[in-house]
């Protein structure tokens, strides 16, 4: 049997071991004025995703975007959050109608550890059980991030965040 003292020190290590990737992943930059604290504001060009914190700085996030013909452009906001969020193709990605459910937590579901839904559309940002894809032209138009950077965004945005996707 482990002793607490024990597992505290294990589960301490996990996660500064977790934080020091994740910190690889995102960044404290520099950031123009104009958007409120907390929007999010995503240049698809650049594959980006920003945080917003005020003051003249956000949180910078890689993420994969939108194919060629697939990506939009606009203002959206966070409608729902979910974690671990199950997963079924729409008719407009399966030439079968919708697929199969693909329950959460499961490694082949496409939308990884969480879910922000956007009111446009069939739209979000969410986690990626294919984390290669993250900096790539990928999706068909939902905004794909490492899970460990939507943990970290999940857990800062609320219900009505704004949403600006610039080219």
């Amino acid at each position: 049997m482990i002793s607490a003292r024990r597992l505290s020190l294990v589960l301490g290590i996990c996660v500064a071991l977790l934080a020091g990737a994740a910190a690889q992943a995102r960044d404290l930059v520099q950031f123009p004025a104009g958007y409120r604290p907390g929007a999010i504001v995503i240049m698809t060009g650049a594959r980006q995703l920003f945080f917003v914190l005020g003051q003249g700085q956000a949180i910078r996030y890689p993420v994969g975007v939108g194919r060629a013909g697939m990506a939009w452009h606009g203002r959206a906001y966070v409608e729902l959050k979910r974690l671990r969020p199950a997963w079924q193709a729409p008719p407009e990605i399966s030439d079968r109608g919708y697929g199969p459910v693909i329950p959460g937590g499961s490694p082949r579901n496409p939308m990884g550890a969480a879910v922000l839904g956007l009111d446009r559309g069939n739209y979000a940002i969410h986690g990626t059980n294919n984390p290669g894809s993250v900096g790539g032209f990928v999706s068909h138009g939902c905004i794909r991030m490492y899970n460990e950077d939507i943990l970290d965004l999940y857990a800062r945005a609320r219900i009505g965040t704004e949403v600006v996707v610039l080219r």
